[in-house]
C-alpha cells in the first residue's frame, strides 16, 4: 500500500531547504563555505532518498549511506540506478565535512555535488507528486 502522498511532503521539503542551504553557502559567502555546503548537499540527497522509499512504502533503513538508499530506490524504479555513483561520493560528506580532516573539498568537487543534489532531490519530486 502506497502512503498518502502528504505523509511524504515534508522529506521533500526538508530536502530542498538542504538544498537551498547548501547554494547559498556555495554562491552568496566569500570564502566560500565549501565543506559546509558538501555537507547539506549530502542531507538533501538522503532526505530526498528516503522520501521516495517510504512513497514505494518501504521504511528506510537509518543509514547516512546514499549508495544504500539509492540501490533500495532502485529495486522500486530502475531510473534510480543513474544516480548509484553519485551517491557514493557524495556519502562520504555526511560525516568528513563536519570535523576537521586533512581533506579540502575544492569548488569544483561542491558544484558537482550542489548538481547531483538538485538533479536527484528533482528526479524525487518528479517520482512523488501527485
Amino acid at each position: 500500500m502506497m502512503p498518502n502522498v502528504e505523509f511524504v511532503l515534508p522529506w521533500l521539503a526538508k530536502a530542498n531547504g538542504d538544498l537551498l542551504a547548501a547554494q547559498r553557502l556555495f554562491e552568496d559567502y566569500h570564502p566560500k563555505q565549501l565543506d559546509i555546503s558538501c555537507y547539506h548537499c549530502q542531507q538533501a540527497i538522503e532526505k530526498a532518498l528516503k522520501g521516495y522509499l517510504l512513497f514505494a512504502g518501504c521504511e528506510p533503513p537509518h543509514t547516512h549511506n546514499l549508495g544504500l538508499l539509492c540501490q533500495l530506490c532502485s529495486d522500486y524504479d530502475q531510473e534510480f540506478e543513474q544516480f548509484y555513483q553519485k551517491c557514493n561520493n557524495i556519502s562520504p560528506y555526511a560525516t568528513q565535512t563536519r570535523y576537521p580532516n586533512n581533506h579540502e573539498h575544492t569548488e569544483e568537487e561542491t558544484h558537482a555535488a550542489l548538481q547531483a543534489a538538485q538533479c536527484i532531490v528533482d528526479h524525487c519530486t518528479k517520482k512523488i507528486s501527485p
